[in-house]
C-alpha cells in the first residue's frame, strides 16, 4: 500500500509537469529535515521544487481526516509549488525580503508571494473540485493573514 502511495506521487508530478510545460526539477523526499510540517518548497537558486511525503500525507489527514484524496491533495501542493517556480515577480519580491523592512512590509510581501503561488496553482488546477482547493488555500494563508493582522496596529 504504501509502494502505491509512493507511485502516486510520481505519477501526479509527472502529469502536472507535462500539463504545465515546466523545466523545474523536483526532488522527491522522505520528509522534511526540520521540525516543521512543511509539505514543500521551492528552492530559487537550483530551480528546484521538494515535496516532503511524510508531511504532504500528514497534511491531509489533518485537513481531511483520511488519506482519501491524498492524489488531490499532492497535486495542490505541488501545482503550488510549482506556482513558486513559475513565479515573474519571485526574483523582484525575494530581493526586496532582503532589504530592511517593517515587519508588515515583509508580512505583505510574503502574502504577495503566496497568492501569486495559489493564482497559478488554481489554474493549473482548474479541473478539479474548487471547494477542495479553497479548503487547502485558506489553511495556507491563515498565518499570513495573522501576521499582517498582528502588524496593524
Amino acid at each position: 500500500m504504501n509502494k502505491l502511495k509512493d507511485q502516486l506521487f510520481h505519477q501526479v508530478v509527472s502529469e502536472l509537469l507535462m500539463r504545465s510545460n515546466s523545466r523545474v526539477q523536483v526532488k522527491i523526499e522522505a520528509c522534511f529535515p526540520g521540525k516543521r510540517l512543511v509539505g514543500g518548497k521551492y528552492h530559487m537558486g537550483s530551480h528546484t521544487v521538494y515535496l516532503y511525503k511524510a508531511e504532504i500525507k500528514e497534511q491531509c489527514i489533518r485537513l481531511f481526516g483520511s488519506l482519501d484524496r491524498l492524489d488531490e491533495y499532492i497535486a495542490v501542493i505541488f501545482a503550488h509549488e510549482l506556482g513558486h517556480s513559475e513565479d515573474k515577480e519571485l526574483n523582484e519580491l525575494a530581493a526586496l525580503l532582503d532589504s530592511p523592512l517593517s515587519d508588515r512590509e515583509e508580512a505583505e510581501i510574503c502574502l504577495h508571494l503566496e497568492k501569486n503561488a495559489w493564482r497559478y496553482a488554481r489554474c493549473l488546477l482548474s479541473h478539479m473540485d474548487p471547494l477542495f482547493i479553497d479548503h487547502i488555500v485558506g489553511e495556507s494563508l491563515s498565518g499570513y493573514y495573522q501576521r499582517l493582522e498582528l502588524n496593524t496596529a
